[in-house]
């Protein structure tokens, strides 16, 4: 295990499998610093190369720049990333088994990994060995054996309360200034707006005087606000103000990329479907989407039936959205007219393992849950999008499915993240919940 003798500032970090599965790219993001790569890792990776999940396509290319990266032989002193980065080298075997058994009473990939990491730190010092995984278990074990450990962050959002919103309340404007938003065809320059600092392309405002106010959009490349006009979509009507927000955006044919936030019942799935079914005439065929996480350890397989009966219980509640469409288009027989919508409005309930590889063309797709998607995975969604395609992607960050994501390391919020400020791209968190009254106390104490 001998190595040679870097600097003591650069750093040692032990990949845990997770983070490869959830980012194969990782190997360029740790700067001057040298990696570590249990062998166990490697065993791992290998049951995950066969599949068409985003996990699979990750374990492929991990393992295909590692084999890039090394000659014939991968020494103990490992291999060069590149100019201005560390090594890497694959670790066979560590000391602390024994003791480790003692204190775990298994013998379990997540302990050999441990340690590994735990001889490094002997065989390394007065150097920083530290272990990354994205498996909060695993942190607490090896931080409770003296060993540092920390998630993977290069994707991670800074901080919650800094995520874009999308909408801002302005108040104490002149009345004068509301009402000019009720002329000239409701739209104002910037510059009657100083006291808006920084507005953000498609950027939503309340702006109030007292008992008047007004709901207004920023275009940045026109410098100026629009009024917003109340519209209703397949005989949805919004109920507040950040609705009509998000159902002006998804309704807009120069925004191709939008994004809806907010809790259960809020009404983010449903506005998305209403609008998809009042704009149909413009596009080719209506997609729907989530992502397949289930809630305990029983995966597709255990479900009977064909790929269509295993995928019913995840993909049910957009079919409960379209019954609500139904209701709204006055069809009095719910059940029989269901299939009817999705034949006659070309909509199509999809499962987004399949989506790598294909492109999409006039289409407006909508990803529900998308939460539960990884950076990579939404990154692939929005990179099928061809000409004329919309892609919508709805989710509440606090409510997360995924063993290995949290509200600041999952697509969505990598998605707001990186997108605010793009003339294709709008966002809205919606804060009400219009469930029920019943569902909106539950969403708030419980």
């Amino acid at each position: 295990m001998a190595a040679s003798t870097p600097s003591i500032r650069s750093k040692l970090f032990v990949l845990d499998t997770n983070v490869i599965l959830h980012d194969a790219g990782c190997l360029w993001n740790f700067k001057e610093h040298d990696i570590a790569v249990p062998i166990t890792v490697l065993e791992e990776l290998d049951r995950f190369k066969k599949g068409n999940e985003d996990i699979n396509f990750q374990a492929r290319a991990f393992l295909r720049r590692l084999d890039d990266l090394t000659s014939d032989v991968l020494s103990d002193e490992g291999t060069s990333l590149g100019p201005g980065l560390g090594k890497i080298r694959v670790v066979l075997k560590g000391d602390h088994g024994e003791s480790l058994k003692k204190a775990f009473f298994s013998d379990a990939p997540d302990h050999r990994i441990l340690d590994i990491s735990l001889t490094l730190q002997d065989h390394e010092r007065p150097r920083s060995v530290i272990l990354v995984t994205k498996d909060t278990n695993l942190r607490l074990k090896a931080k409770s054996m003296g060993l540092p450990a920390q998630d993977y962050n290069s994707d991670k959002v800074e901080s919650f309360d800094k995520l874009y919103t999308g909408k801002r309340q302005v108040t104490d404007l002149p009345s004068d200034l509301i009402s000019e938003f009720f002329i000239n065809s409701g739209y104002v320059g910037t510059d009657r707006l100083p006291m808006v600092e920084e507005p953000i392309a498609n950027e939503n405002f309340i702006l109030r005087n007292g008992s008047k106010s007004v709901l207004a959009t920023y275009h940045a490349t026109e410098k100026k606000y629009s009024r917003l006009e109340k519209v209703t979509a397949a005989g949805v009507t919004p109920r507040n103000a950040e609705q009509s927000f998000a159902l002006s955006a998804l309704m807009d044919d120069n925004i191709k990329l939008v994004t809806i936030g907010g809790k259960a019942g809020s009404g983010k799935t449903l506005l998305a479907m209403a609008a998809a079914l009042e704009c149909r005439s413009r596009y080719r065929q209506t997609l729907l989407a989530r992502p397949v996480v289930p809630l305990s350890n029983r995966d597709l397989g255990f479900l009977p039936g064909d790929i269509s009966a295993k995928l019913d219980p995840y993909m049910q509640p957009l079919y409960d959205n379209l019954s609500v469409m139904c209701a709204h288009l006055g069809e009095s027989d719910i059940r029989s007219k269901l299939d009817d919508l999705l034949v006659k409005y070309k909509l199509e309930v999809t499962p987004l393992a399949y989506i790598r590889g294909r492109s999409l063309q006039r289409v407006f797709f909508i990803v529900d849950e998308a939460q539960n998607l990884t950076p990579h995975e939404v990154k692939t969604i929005i990179t099928r999008a061809g000409e004329g395609t919309k892609i919508v992607l709805t989710g509440d960050i606090q409510q997360i499915d995924h063993p290995y994501l949290d509200s600041l390391s999952n697509g969505l919020s990598y998605l707001i993240n990186r997108m605010v400020g793009q003339p294709i791209y709008a966002h809205v968190t919606l804060e009400k919940g219009e469930r029920s009254a019943l569902a909106e106390l539950a969403s708030n104490l419980l």
